[in-house]
């Protein structure tokens, strides 16, 4: 299993949302997608690398994780930001409902 399918599996037991229908995580969802909140969207957004010799020996993908919930005292924000090599980047408030950017490498 990839790393990022690893993670996708870790943000949807941060939802509690296994075995249901609608996940509720999205990975670069299209803007044709409806999703259901609460729920975590994120995309790659950078890769570190590491060289020596001039040969790439060590590389981490960078996402951006983003919590979308009605609640603006949801927990999921303080479960994402748990995670490993994980910061919090900006809380903004659009169409009623809280957004929680964070940029989280795995």
């Amino acid at each position: 299993m990839s790393k990022r399918l690893e993670l996708h599996d870790i943000f949807i037991s941060l939802l509690g949302t296994q075995g249901q229908e609608v996940s509720r995580v999205y990975f670069q969802p299209p803007s044709t997608v409806k999703m259901h909140y609460p729920c975590i969207v994120y995309s790659r957004n950078s890769m570190n690398t590491k060289k020596a010799d001039n040969r790439l020996y060590n590389h981490t993908s960078g996402y951006s994780v983003m919590v979308i919930a009605p609640d603006p005292d949801s927990e999921i924000p303080g479960k994402v930001l748990e995670l490993p090599l994980c910061r919090f980047d900006r809380h903004y408030t659009s169409d009623n409902l809280n957004h929680d950017v964070f940029t989280l490498y795995n």
